[in-house]
């Protein structure tokens, strides 16, 4: 049976599909601000972070989800802050955030009764055990984050490219910084059940990467970036369903390999892109 076959016959791959299509929107469109300001590292610490929360809700058995959002805005919050007020180094401080969260996961797991495929598939993704109420998850989110840019992108367009005439223009800078993190972890919550914990940052950041590549405007940017994230996540899912790979890591090989080509035609081409507009 093809793809396309299996398709037409199974919920489970159409719900893999539709997460793989709200996945990549979210990622397109949040993943632009994360490459262009450079704070990939800042989102790593806080995807791996919410391995502490996870680990905490299953011990007290408690909804997954909701364990990983607390301890992903939590996360958030607290680098944030410590980052605005004490003016610490960021490296010291996410790498800091990243090993403690994922110890607090590891102890409250191991010391969890049982084993649970669920946990695990958080971990390293499972996107053919999405459900529809995880599709309704996703479509709030993405509805979230969509809405909070639309309303305030002039405001996290000026913090993006230079906060301190952000703070002359009368901008309140740390609120929206904050707010902006805080849209990183709601979109790692929303792809850690598609490419998993381990692989977010790759999914978070290589479909905007690409796209900047040949566009400069950064409402451009995160539409590529939105539909690169789309398209790698159903050919990802196309291209594992007959030798039935893992499709997390899939999804990421295939943007990685599209990255690369990328980035060696523009290297042939030895064309310059301009400055990011606003």
């Amino acid at each position: 049976m093809t793809f396309f076959e299996a398709l037409s016959q199974y919920s489970f791959l159409q719900h893999a599909l539709i997460a793989g299509l709200l996945a990549g929107l979210g990622c397109g469109v949040i993943g632009t601000y994360v490459v262009v300001k450079r704070i990939s590292s800042l989102a790593g610490g806080i995807a791996h972070a919410v391995l502490g929360g996870m680990g905490v809700a299953y011990y007290f058995h408690i909804s997954v989800t909701i364990g990983a959002l607390i301890a992903a805005l939590f996360s958030a919050l607290l680098l944030g802050w410590i980052r605005l007020r004490k003016q610490q180094n960021e490296d010291i401080l996410v790498g800091a955030l990243w090993s403690t969260g994922m110890a607090v996961g590891i102890l409250f797991i191991s010391q969890t009764a049982g084993y649970n495929a669920d946990l695990m598939s958080y971990l390293f993704g499972n996107i053919l055990m999405v459900h529809v109420e995880d599709l309704y998850w996703m479509m709030a989110l993405d509805f979230l984050l969509i809405a909070t840019i639309g309303i305030f992108h002039k405001q996290f367009v000026a913090i993006t490219f230079d906060e301190e005439f952000a703070r002359l223009r009368g901008v309140s800078v740390d609120l929206f910084y904050l707010i902006l993190l805080c849209m990183v972890a709601l979109t790692v919550v929303l792809l850690m059940q598609v490419v998993g914990l381990i692989l977010v940052i790759a999914l978070l950041t290589l479909p905007a990467a690409i796209a900047i590549l040949y566009v400069n405007n950064i409402l451009q940017i995160m539409i590529v970036a939105s539909l690169l994230g789309m398209l790698f996540s159903g050919s990802g899912l196309m291209i594992a369903y007959q030798p039935d790979l893992p499709v997390g890591a899939t999804i990421i090989l295939v943007a990685a390999i599209v990255y690369l080509i990328a980035v060696i035609t523009k290297t042939l081409f030895h064309r310059k892109s301009g400055p990011i507009l606003k």
